[in-house]
């Protein structure tokens, strides 16, 4: 059977999977090219995570693509809807019909000598293998494993005889009415989940081992909402999205500048909401403001709930799990009927497949990122990642940009193969992600690095990016082109037919 050649394969039909293809229809309309999907439908993290209350933690004008606007009503938005935007975005651009759903990438293989990737796929329920090859390859499978997420040892588990559940692998027939939930975290998932579970449960707590900053903001944009009734929808989509990255970007840059003066804003919103009787110590970390994400709850449905005493939080670490619940460090112990544990990710890259060049295992970790999209020594290859500091989509989509501008000026001058190179030792190498967050921690041994200058630096802010990643010089000395020749054998039978 012949090898079937296209020149652009994107791995991921998530967020930033149909944006690539978008970006890369409008800049590059000639390329052939399929996305190749794991699962059996799109919308990676926003159709894996079915837990109750689902939602962004990011405004919808800034985690929305850049090309169709939010018009929704709520800029907060709920899993579903986010689902739906990415269902129209792919079926308005004719996106949906190259998803090749079901087909799981387990290697992909450069060879120089012709500037060609070689895949091994695993296609359908039976793992039908399957080779496609391409000249360029564009990663959007995220960072994290999508088969299960992080859960840390618990003494005394199998002990507990109620139900124990992570987020990531929701039942949907789970009955929680009239129940006992204790949630296990602190992070976005947690304070999603607590205030979405008090309107059937019993009594939902909260159990941390540390807080974390927590800031409400409105559900809705009433200035945005009010303007729809007289401008298009672009118009105001463009206006709330320009204004919605200049506050993030401030408040970021006034966190890591001012973080005591910020602190204080953060902790007094919510002192405000919960009263003065209100033990703050479950939201005061000893960490300053975005050495971890701050997580965002709309209209402050985490603090209601508390108010309300529907919800409780515990700051305490676990001793053991019991047969009824959980004991504490301190012996306090817990009641619960489910143990729900928001515990965090397991991060992997390239979707856990396996990547070589010419012959040799790729080893992301002593490689080094460039721009924030490629990796030094792997050609034609974009890792197409967001940012930790404001919404995913405003990086992916300039990272989409970028990587298309730059097949665009590989066919311009006749150029087949592109690299990223520097010599050991020509910048300093620091962490990847510049997090504090446990699931970073825990992986940094596994991630490659970033530099300390340009252009091996990730900068975390979008109006720098927007302005070199758009129109910035692609020559730059530090990307290395060759034009070998062209494929041979199975690809070139493949061309021919």
């Amino acid at each position: 059977m012949p090898v079937e050649h296209l020149d652009v394969l994107i791995i991921g039909a998530g967020l930033s999977g149909i944006g690539a293809a978008y970006h890369l229809m409008q800049q590059c309309p000639n390329k052939r090219y399929a996305i190749l999907e794991g699962r059996a439908s799109l919308g990676g993290t926003w159709d894996l995570f079915r837990y109750p209350g689902i939602r962004s933690d990011s405004d919808m004008y800034t985690l929305g693509y850049n090309f169709k606007p939010w018009t929704d009503p709520q800029a907060i938005a709920d899993g579903p809807s986010i689902r739906r935007y990415i269902e129209e975005t792919a079926e308005e651009n004719g996106i949906a019909a190259k998803i090749r759903y079901q087909h799981r990438v387990r290697q992909a293989s450069w060879d120089s000598a012709t500037a060609t990737w070689t895949l091994q796929v695993e296609r359908g329920e039976q793992a039908e293998p399957l080779t496609l090859t391409c000249q360029y390859l564009m990663m959007c499978t995220g960072y994290y494993r999508y088969e299960a997420g992080y859960t840390p040892e618990f003494k005394g588990r199998d002990d507990f005889r109620g139900q124990i559940i992570h987020p990531q692998l929701w039942p949907q027939d789970l009955d929680y009415r009239g129940k006992r939930v204790v949630v296990i975290g602190s992070g976005a998932t947690a304070v999603t989940l607590v205030p979405a579970m008090t309107d059937q449960a019993a009594h939902v707590t909260m159990l941390q081992r540390s807080p974390t900053y927590v800031a409400s903001l409105p559900q809705q944009d009433v200035i945005s909402n009010f303007l729809r009734r007289f401008l298009p929808d672009s118009w105001v989509y463009r206006l709330a999205r320009t204004r919605n990255v200049a506050i993030q970007m401030l408040f970021y840059n006034l966190s890591k500048r001012f973080p005591n003066f910020i602190r204080k804003v953060l902790l007094g919103q919510i002192r405000r909401t919960l009263g003065p009787d209100f033990d703050m110590r479950h939201f005061s970390p000893s960490y300053k403001p975005w050495d971890q994400r701050v997580c965002a709850v709309p209209d402050g449905d985490l603090f209601n709930v508390l108010k309300a005493g529907k919800a409780s939080v515990v700051t305490e670490h676990i001793d053991c799990f019991t047969a009824d619940g959980i004991r504490l460090k301190s012996g306090q112990e817990l009641p619960a009927d489910i143990i729900i544990t928001a515990t965090g990710l397991e991060l992997q890259l390239f979707g856990g497949m396996q990547v070589q060049v010419d012959g040799q295992a790729f080893d992301a970790a002593q490689s080094m990122g460039y721009r924030g999209i490629m990796l030094r020594d792997l050609p034609n290859l974009a890792v197409v990642l967001g940012y930790t500091n404001a919404s995913w989509t405003l990086k992916a989509d300039l990272s989409s940009e970028y990587f298309c501008r730059l097949i665009q000026h590989m066919d311009q001058t006749g150029m087949r193969q592109c690299t990223p190179r520097a010599s050991q030792g020509q910048v300093r190498p620091a962490p990847f992600l510049d997090l504090a967050s446990g699931y970073i921690q825990r992986a940094e041994a596994m991630l490659p690095k970033q530099g300390d200058r340009a252009p091996w630096k990730l900068y975390q802010n979008y109006l720098r990016d927007l302005v070199l990643l758009r129109y910035g010089k692609l020559e730059d000395g530090y990307l290395q082109f060759s034009a070998p020749r062209a494929a041979t054998g199975a690809t070139q039978e493949a061309l021919a037919s």
